[in-house]
């Protein structure tokens, strides 16, 4: 564009294209011709004049043409009410911000947590109101026995429940201790090994219900492992590496002591009358040690609840 024969904005040239392009401010047809001659720079490349066109002139050459244009200029009215209206949209857009950001400061699990704890504490009430009601039904129950005229002991109950492990018992007996290679000590540390593993046999479930099966046939009136006395369903059995009695976990050595007739219980369990399992044992560095006892004293087995078996008359 020219004012008063001084070009003060140049149109933008670059790209191929562009000399195509006649022009389109007004100038003189001497000043054309001078443009059109002037030079330009030769660019042979296309690669290289897409590289120089993006870096130099990143512009459109329709855009800069625009800008040549004068725009026409806004009202103030225009233009206060352009600045309300974004100030408007600022606010409302803040204030969903703020909305929002509190929304997700908000915890959802509080109200959960809250409905938990006053579950908890109704369950927490509900049992301490059967608790009482149950101690007052004992103190009842207590009261009427204490009123009725004095039977005697039963002597079948008893019996009973001396059979099923229901009471502690006394008497004389035998000992049986087993324990693993590694516990008992070895010389050299080299214990045999399980089937030519590099794990050492050890004593296991099966070991302790062998003798205790053999010690039940001979006779037994009562038998414990490591202080747990054997009820009607007391199990001994393997949890991971660990051998259970009932729920208790025990650990070598092994005592399993046996109430009976020390003579029978004895013999049961000498090497002449179980040369297999003493050979098998002995060949896992196991070596049972049987001993006679005339003072044992064995706890009540743990009590379960009966559901399925009915008393038959």
């Amino acid at each position: 564009m020219e004012i008063d024969g001084q070009l003060i904005k140049r149109r933008a040239v670059f790209s191929k294209a562009v000399r195509d392009l006649g022009p389109w401010h007004a100038v003189s047809e001497d000043a054309a011709a001078a443009l059109s001659a002037r030079h330009r720079r030769k660019v042979v490349d296309d690669s290289l004049r897409l590289i120089d066109d993006l870096t130099n002139r990143p512009l459109d050459p329709l855009f800069s043409d625009a800008r040549l244009t004068q725009q026409k200029q806004r009202s103030k009215f225009s233009t206060w009410f352009t600045r309300i209206i974004v100030f408007i949209i600022c606010i409302a857009v803040g204030f969903v911000g703020i909305v929002f950001v509190r929304q997700l400061n908000t915890d959802p699990r509080r109200q959960v947590r809250a409905s938990l704890i006053s579950e908890l504490q109704a369950q927490n009430a509900s049992l301490k109101k059967t608790t009482t009601e149950v101690t007052d039904l004992h103190t009842k129950v207590s009261r009427l026995s204490d009123s009725m005229p004095n039977a005697g002991p039963d002597s079948t109950l008893t019996q009973d429940e001396m059979t099923n492990g229901a009471l502690a018992v006394k008497g004389s007996g035998i000992v049986v201790t087993l324990a693993d290679p590694v516990a008992s000590g070895t010389a050299n540390g080299n214990g045999p090994r399980e089937n030519n593993a590099n794990h050492i046999r050890v004593v296991t479930d099966s070991d302790l219900q062998n003798i205790v099966n053999l010690l039940w046939k001979a006779g037994a009136e009562a038998i414990s492992v490591n202080g747990y006395r054997l009820g009607v369903s007391t199990s001994v059995r393997t949890a991971g590496q660990t051998i259970l009695i009932g729920v208790n976990q025990v650990a070598s050595p092994y005592k399993i002591e046996a109430i009976g007739n020390q003579k029978n219980l004895s013999q049961a369990m000498d090497n002449d009358s179980q040369p297999g399992l003493y050979r098998t044992l002995n060949a896992a560095g196991i070596n049972p040690q049987v001993s006679r006892s005339y003072s044992l004293r064995l706890p009540a087995a743990q009590a379960t609840g009966v559901t399925h078996a009915k008393r038959s008359k």
